[in-house]
Protein backbone atom coordinates (compact mmCIF):
# COMPACT_ATOMS: atom_id res chain seq x y z
CA UNK A 1 0.00 0.00 0.00
CA UNK A 2 3.03 2.40 0.90
CA UNK A 3 4.55 1.20 -2.29
CA UNK A 4 1.60 2.27 -4.62
CA UNK A 5 0.75 5.40 -2.69
CA UNK A 6 4.71 6.50 -3.43
CA UNK A 7 4.53 5.62 -6.90
CA UNK A 8 1.12 7.68 -6.87
CA UNK A 9 2.89 10.61 -5.43
CA UNK A 10 5.68 10.92 -8.16
CA UNK A 11 3.24 9.81 -11.23
CA UNK A 12 1.19 12.91 -9.73
CA UNK A 13 4.00 15.20 -9.62
CA UNK A 14 5.02 14.45 -13.03
CA UNK A 15 1.95 15.47 -14.75
CA UNK A 16 2.53 19.15 -12.93
CA UNK A 17 2.50 21.44 -15.83
CA UNK A 18 6.09 22.96 -16.34
CA UNK A 19 6.58 26.89 -15.56
CA UNK A 20 2.89 26.43 -13.49
CA UNK A 21 3.08 27.35 -9.98
CA UNK A 22 -0.01 27.87 -7.08
CA UNK A 23 1.08 31.84 -7.45
CA UNK A 24 -0.52 30.91 -10.97
CA UNK A 25 -3.80 29.99 -10.02
CA UNK A 26 -6.42 32.55 -10.38
CA UNK A 27 -7.64 34.92 -7.64
CA UNK A 28 -10.90 34.66 -6.50
CA UNK A 29 -11.55 38.30 -6.33
CA UNK A 30 -10.39 40.96 -8.74
CA UNK A 31 -8.80 44.51 -8.11
CA UNK A 32 -10.20 47.59 -9.80
CA UNK A 33 -9.12 50.98 -10.13
CA UNK A 34 -12.04 53.88 -9.84
CA UNK A 35 -11.80 57.29 -10.44
CA UNK A 36 -11.89 59.90 -7.18
CA UNK A 37 -14.70 61.77 -7.25
CA UNK A 38 -11.97 64.67 -7.22
CA UNK A 39 -10.68 63.85 -10.92
CA UNK A 40 -14.28 62.96 -11.73
CA UNK A 41 -14.93 66.80 -11.31
CA UNK A 42 -12.00 67.68 -13.04
CA UNK A 43 -12.54 65.73 -15.86
CA UNK A 44 -15.64 67.44 -15.78
CA UNK A 45 -14.70 70.91 -15.30
CA UNK A 46 -12.45 70.83 -17.99
CA UNK A 47 -14.40 69.59 -20.70
CA UNK A 48 -17.14 72.74 -19.70
CA UNK A 49 -14.05 75.11 -20.14
CA UNK A 50 -12.56 73.69 -23.54
CA UNK A 51 -16.39 74.26 -24.74
CA UNK A 52 -16.55 77.52 -23.43
CA UNK A 53 -13.63 78.91 -24.71
CA UNK A 54 -15.34 77.75 -28.30
CA UNK A 55 -18.44 79.72 -26.58
CA UNK A 56 -20.52 76.82 -26.36
CA UNK A 57 -22.70 75.38 -23.16
CA UNK A 58 -22.56 72.18 -22.64
CA UNK A 59 -23.52 69.54 -20.23
CA UNK A 60 -21.64 66.92 -19.51
CA UNK A 61 -21.34 63.21 -17.38
CA UNK A 62 -18.47 61.52 -16.17
CA UNK A 63 -19.31 57.43 -14.99
CA UNK A 64 -17.65 54.87 -13.17
CA UNK A 65 -16.50 52.03 -15.51
CA UNK A 66 -20.30 50.48 -14.36
CA UNK A 67 -22.25 53.58 -15.84
CA UNK A 68 -23.35 55.08 -12.67
CA UNK A 69 -23.11 58.19 -12.91
CA UNK A 70 -20.53 60.22 -10.67
CA UNK A 71 -20.67 63.77 -11.83
CA UNK A 72 -22.93 65.70 -14.13
CA UNK A 73 -22.76 69.03 -14.57
CA UNK A 74 -24.55 71.80 -16.76
CA UNK A 75 -23.26 75.14 -17.67
CA UNK A 76 -25.50 78.55 -17.33
CA UNK A 77 -27.34 78.34 -20.00
CA UNK A 78 -26.89 74.94 -21.83
CA UNK A 79 -30.21 73.66 -22.31
CA UNK A 80 -31.66 71.03 -19.72
CA UNK A 81 -31.84 68.19 -22.55
CA UNK A 82 -27.88 68.04 -22.37
CA UNK A 83 -27.90 66.50 -18.87
CA UNK A 84 -29.92 63.01 -19.99
CA UNK A 85 -28.49 62.81 -23.49
CA UNK A 86 -24.65 63.24 -21.56
CA UNK A 87 -25.38 61.07 -19.57
CA UNK A 88 -26.36 58.79 -22.35
CA UNK A 89 -23.87 59.32 -24.06
CA UNK A 90 -21.32 58.58 -21.23
CA UNK A 91 -22.75 55.16 -20.30
CA UNK A 92 -22.73 54.06 -24.46
CA UNK A 93 -18.99 55.08 -24.34
CA UNK A 94 -18.68 52.61 -21.24
CA UNK A 95 -20.36 50.25 -21.66
CA UNK A 96 -19.30 49.46 -25.09
CA UNK A 97 -15.89 50.60 -24.31
CA UNK A 98 -15.39 52.54 -27.48
CA UNK A 99 -16.03 56.57 -28.88
CA UNK A 100 -19.72 56.73 -29.58
CA UNK A 101 -18.55 58.50 -32.93
CA UNK A 102 -17.17 55.08 -33.88
CA UNK A 103 -20.86 53.58 -33.18
CA UNK A 104 -22.84 55.77 -35.67
CA UNK A 105 -22.85 52.95 -37.68
CA UNK A 106 -24.50 50.73 -35.19
CA UNK A 107 -27.12 53.24 -34.85
CA UNK A 108 -29.84 51.92 -36.78
CA UNK A 109 -29.81 48.72 -35.36
CA UNK A 110 -31.59 46.30 -32.96
CA UNK A 111 -29.13 47.16 -30.19
CA UNK A 112 -28.66 51.17 -31.08
CA UNK A 113 -32.52 51.25 -30.52
CA UNK A 114 -31.88 50.01 -26.95
CA UNK A 115 -33.77 52.39 -24.20
CA UNK A 116 -30.54 54.32 -22.34
CA UNK A 117 -28.11 54.42 -25.32
CA UNK A 118 -27.01 57.05 -27.97
CA UNK A 119 -24.71 56.32 -30.67
CA UNK A 120 -23.57 59.46 -31.73
CA UNK A 121 -20.29 61.52 -30.99
CA UNK A 122 -19.91 63.20 -27.98
CA UNK A 123 -18.99 60.33 -25.55
CA UNK A 124 -15.59 58.77 -24.71
CA UNK A 125 -14.44 55.80 -22.77
CA UNK A 126 -11.76 56.73 -20.07
CA UNK A 127 -9.08 54.55 -20.29
CA UNK A 128 -5.67 54.56 -18.37
CA UNK A 129 -2.84 51.82 -17.96
CA UNK A 130 -5.09 49.34 -19.94
CA UNK A 131 -8.04 49.58 -18.11
CA UNK A 132 -11.30 51.52 -18.68
CA UNK A 133 -11.99 53.37 -15.62
CA UNK A 134 -15.03 55.32 -16.72
CA UNK A 135 -16.62 57.15 -19.64
CA UNK A 136 -17.43 61.52 -20.56
CA UNK A 137 -20.47 62.37 -22.31
CA UNK A 138 -21.24 65.40 -23.39
CA UNK A 139 -24.11 67.30 -25.27
CA UNK A 140 -24.92 70.71 -26.28
CA UNK A 141 -22.03 71.88 -28.74
CA UNK A 142 -23.27 72.55 -32.45
CA UNK A 143 -22.00 68.96 -34.02
CA UNK A 144 -21.06 65.98 -31.97
CA UNK A 145 -18.01 66.34 -32.96
CA UNK A 146 -16.81 69.23 -31.23
CA UNK A 147 -18.98 67.50 -28.36
CA UNK A 148 -16.39 64.86 -28.66
CA UNK A 149 -13.15 67.14 -28.42
CA UNK A 150 -14.40 68.87 -25.45
CA UNK A 151 -15.18 65.40 -23.86
CA UNK A 152 -11.35 64.80 -24.95
CA UNK A 153 -9.79 67.94 -23.63
CA UNK A 154 -11.19 66.85 -20.11
CA UNK A 155 -9.62 63.56 -20.18
CA UNK A 156 -6.75 65.47 -21.30
CA UNK A 157 -6.24 67.18 -18.47
CA UNK A 158 -5.95 64.18 -15.88
CA UNK A 159 -4.88 61.44 -18.11
CA UNK A 160 -1.12 61.90 -17.17
CA UNK A 161 -2.13 61.55 -13.31
CA UNK A 162 -4.22 58.29 -14.23
CA UNK A 163 -0.92 56.66 -16.14
CA UNK A 164 1.20 57.42 -13.72
CA UNK A 165 -1.13 56.15 -10.95
CA UNK A 166 -1.33 52.70 -12.74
Amino acid sequence: MKRSLTTLALLTSLCVIPGVQAEDEVAPTVTLKRLSMETANQIALSTIEACRKQGIQIGVTVVDRDGTVQVTMRDTIAAQITVPISRQKAFTAVNFNAATSALKSRADTPIGRLDGLVMSAGGLPIQAGGQLLGGVGVSGAPSGETDEACAQAGIDQVIDDLEMEM
